[in-house]
């Protein structure tokens, strides 16, 4: 047998898992997994600026290829605490990453040493597993079961705290020989699927929503079969936006309070059933559950038993993997096609294309300071549909998701659940590492660019491309809009003069200056005819230079974005006038119809 320290042995099974790419910080009480790491070789490493940075990292590595699983490295105490936010938001999105942190000897763990904490504690709720472990032999077992639970049922992150010690002692273990376990998903019957269908065939204007499940399944293609085999309109959540194209016939737009198309909204209230696969009827989507439910059916299907029911009772549920479900969808589906059993769906597909076609919003102003429909606008004609996209959280977020385009799965890469500011800068690192011929785009308002803007030096120092846009308003601008209900403007407005560039006025913060500073290159924007150009700029320099291009489009101050301001999907403002004409919105995926 093979004798080597445990942080040894953990290194070689994360290179027999898969693993290839990790990001982290060191420090003293994690050097020798780091030791490891340059020993064993095989793995290379991304230094972040700041822990949480490189938990974002392995989120935006994990979320961009079927397979990848993330991994984050950092020493004792903060380091863990610092990777809270993003294991809560790999959690809330099922997005498997796993953490490896540092920890004080096991013998005064409980006596206050230095930077100990009982980070296993901290992390358990928002990880399907989180360990201290105090046994040598235990570490491998302990890794392979990590990546059993990462993969299996609905994926999510897992901690493991790694005592100096515990790394330090020598066991046996023979890399050679390991396997990985073998990873469990839920499967549906065909009695369920022909049950399920048999539900669908019965309604007149059934829809399918699909979630983040169909896209963590790697099952868009199925996803696609299936609808074009039953004729039925598919609604994509703000997690499974791309799984079909946004200009397939059958794209019914998404649905919700924000994040939602007109045209979504109004195919959705006139549907009588639906048909949820690997979603999870967030809030944010649903609005008012009695509003989203009157009148219809309701099928789920998640991998997840227990999400079954928790938002409300379908009518009914099947526990299984989304690839599994459809793939005996599409086998019964093709079935009852050849028998010439499927009912005839074109008249109500038609309907929803008629509506996407007519519920337009505008995009096209050239007010100086800009609108930001027009920065959006200009993206489209700029990015092509291989790009991918990275935003979090924001007015920013919210409009990109009304107004951009998709076209392919993990091309609209989000923080859906836990929407932390400052995802996005080393999201989109982690992104662009995972694929680094991508046409990677992400996209900011200028607070959450502010939070974790330190990651930029790590795009310059690893040469790491990508364009960010950025849409400054000197204003938190999600949380003005939503004080007009409290009737206060409070502690959002971010203006000041800033002293050193007095040609900003009020906005405050010199972008281009702290992004040039941290080795980046920066583009100002302000007239909105400029912003073509500035886009083509942006990528012939990332480029040229291997660096992160920042593109700033300085904004108006107050714009009010589109959403309900009733928690209900039938009841949405808009603030700004909607399209009349067509060249309102010159880059619809429908041209529009007056």
């Amino acid at each position: 047998m093979a004798r080597m320290t445990a942080a040894r042995a953990a290194v070689e099974i994360l290179r027999r898992e898969g693993v290839d790419v990790a990001f982290g910080v060191p420090g003293a009480a994690i050097n020798p997994f780091y030791a490891a790491l340059k020993e064993s070789g095989g793995i290379s490493h991304t230094l972040a600026r700041h822990v949480e940075g490189a938990s974002h990292m392995a989120e935006g590595y994990t979320r961009t290829r079927p397979g990848n699983i993330g991994v984050c490295v950092g020493t004792s105490g903060p380091a863990g605490t610092d990777m809270i936010t993003g294991l809560y938001s790999a959690s809330g999105d099922s997005i498997p990453i796993l953490c490896v942190t540092g920890q004080a000897p096991t013998a005064v763990i409980h006596k206050e040493d230095f930077q100990a904490v009982d980070i296993a504690s901290i992390a358990r709720p928002v990880t399907k597993m989180a360990v201290t472990v105090l046994e040598a032999a235990q570490v491998p077992g302990v890794f392979q079961q990590a990546f059993h639970l990462m993969r299996s049922g609905r994926p999510g992150p897992v901690l493991i705290d790694l005592p100096i010690d515990v790394q330090l002692t020598e066991i046996e273990f023979d890399p050679d020989t390991y396997e990985p376990l073998p990873v469990y998903k839920p499967a549906a019957t065909r009695a369920q699927i022909e049950k399920a269908l048999g539900m669908l065939n019965a309604a007149e204007r059934p829809l399918i929503v699909a979630g983040g499940g169909v896209v963590n399944a790697d099952a868009a293609d199925l996803l696609v079969r299936f609808a074009e085999l039953t004729g039925t309109p598919v609604v994509p959540t703000l997690m499974g936006w791309g799984v079909l194209p946004d200009d397939h016939e059958l794209n019914a737009g998404m649905v919700g309070l924000q994040t939602a198309h007109r045209y979504g909204n109004a195919t959705f209230l006139e549907s009588d059933f639906v048909l949820g696969i690997g979603n999870r009827w967030a809030n944010r989507h649903t609005g008012r559950l009695d509003v989203y439910t009157a009148g219809r059916t309701f099928v789920h299907i998640d991998v997840e038993p227990t999400q079954i029911g928790r938002i409300f009772a379908p009518d009914y549920g099947i526990a299984s993997d989304a690839r599994a479900a459809l793939e005996l969808l599409v086998e019964v589906a093709e079935e009852m096609w050849a028998a010439g059993r499927l009912p005839d769906r074109s008249a109500w597909a038609a309907s929803a294309q008629e509506r996407r076609a007519t519920m337009q919003r505008r995009t096209h102003f050239d007010d100086v300071p800009m609108k930001p429909q027009r920065v959006y606008e200009e993206m489209n004609k700029a990015f092509g549909p291989e790009t991918r996209y990275v935003t979090t959280i924001g007015l920013s977020q919210i409009a990109g998701a009304q107004l951009l385009h998709v076209y392919r799965p993990r091309h609209w890469i989000n923080c859906g659940q836990a929407g932390p500011l400052g995802w996005t800068v080393p999201a989109a690192l982690g992104v662009a590492k995972a694929d680094p011929e991508a046409q990677v785009v992400a996209l900011s308002g200028d607070y959450d660019f502010q939070f974790m803007i330190e990651e930029l030096a790590v795009g310059a120092q690893h040469r790491i491309p990508y364009v960010h846009v950025l849409v400054n308003n000197a204003y938190l601008g999600l949380i003005r809009q939503a004080q007009r209900a409290f009737a206060i403007d409070f502690e959002v407005n971010l203006e000041f003069e800033n002293i050193n560039t007095p040609e900003l006025g009020v906005y405050g913060v010199d972008h281009v200056k702290v992004a040039e500073g941290l080795g980046c290159r920066a583009i100002r924007v302000t007239d909105p005819g400029e912003l073509g150009p500035a886009f083509e700029q942006a990528k012939k320099l990332a480029a040229e230079h291997r660096v992160p291009v920042i593109v700033e489009a300085i904004l108006e101050r107050v714009t009010d974005i589109a959403m309900s301001t009733t928690n209900d999907i039938s009841d949405v403002t808009e603030f700004e006038p909607v399209a009349t004409e067509p060249g309102h919105a010159p880059t619809a995926v429908r041209p529009l119809r007056v």
